[in-house]
């Protein structure tokens, strides 16, 4: 096949395929200063960049993501306990209910949904797109809260108030949407942290990735027994990655708590709205 092909045209293919591997790997860091900036945005960002940058198949590329979002959460999470940013009591009861309601969503009610959905006309709603309308749905009803926000809100100064049966109920309805949707659910879990735990920004930023980490980690290996890891790839990636946590950290230091939370609403919303527009146009 590359005899056929003018030795020009095969180092300009050559050359665009560097380019593609360092676009890749430079989305990696951003990826990870997206998660030490707004304790989320993992998920959304790494599978894309696995499937269209780096041309992983969409099954493994979630695998990986898995394990690029978690060792990565896990990382910050360390910077976040370092200041004394991570509440640990929510992070253990919002965390174990979400655990085992992503486990039961995964293995009965993602299974037992038809294929197709349903049809309006001749247009057939199949899981795929009803799964990533439904991921998109969720994720603007959480940019509406983040952006809105509450009149007379604090900058986290007040002490926290706990409500652990409702912080176990958050965990276990974020479990059952994450695990229908397939998302890490940072986009989820700080909203509910916020606006429901009522935990300050930073320190909800600093528990969502503790949380996401063991979630991410826990999944990754159920995938290792089915799945053919490419270990080199795959740690050069995450090793760029925890590189952007480190950047994010260290910028969420200089940025307004209520920035932040108004910035990660707007993110969240950009990216319902693309994947609405993405999912509709492909009916």
């Amino acid at each position: 096949m590359w005899g056929a092909l003018p030795l020009t045209r095969i180092v300009n293919l050559s050359f665009f395929m560097e380019i593609v591997v360092v676009l890749g790997f430079a989305a990696a860091v951003v990826i990870g200063v997206s998660l030490g900036l707004i304790g989320g945005g993992g998920s959304i960002l790494t599978v894309p960049v696995l499937v269209y940058i780096l041309g992983i198949d969409p099954v493994l590329a979630t695998a990986y993501s898995l394990f690029v979002v978690g060792s990565t959460s896990l990382v910050g999470a360390g910077t976040y306990m370092k200041k004394g940013l991570v509440n640990y009591k929510t992070a253990l009861v919002f965390a174990v209910p979400s655990f085992i309601a992503v486990f039961l969503t995964r293995k009965f009610l993602v299974p037992a949904l038809p294929d197709p959905l349903f049809s309006i006309g001749e247009a057939l709603i199949t899981k795929n797109i009803g799964i990533m309308v439904f991921f998109a749905l969720i994720m603007l009803a959480a940019s509406y809260s983040m952006i809105r926000g509450k009149k007379g809100e604090s900058e986290g100064e007040e002490e926290v108030k706990f409500n652990l049966p409702m912080i176990a109920l958050e965990g276990s309805v974020v479990g059952v949407i994450t695990g229908i949707v397939g998302a890490g659910g940072g986009f989820l879990i700080i909203p509910a942290l916020v606006l429901l735990a009522k935990l300050p920004m930073k320190m909800a930023v600093g528990t969502s990735l503790l949380i996401i980490a063991a979630k991410s980690l826990i999944g990754f290996l159920g995938d290792l027994s089915s799945q053919t890891i490419d270990w080199q790839l795959l740690l050069i990636f995450t090793g760029l990655s925890i590189f952007g946590i480190f950047i994010g950290s260290a910028l969420s230091k200089k940025i307004n708590e209520k920035v932040l939370k108004t910035g990660f609403g707007w993110f969240v919303l950009l990216m319902g709205i693309y994947i609405i527009t993405k999912e509709l146009l492909a009916i």
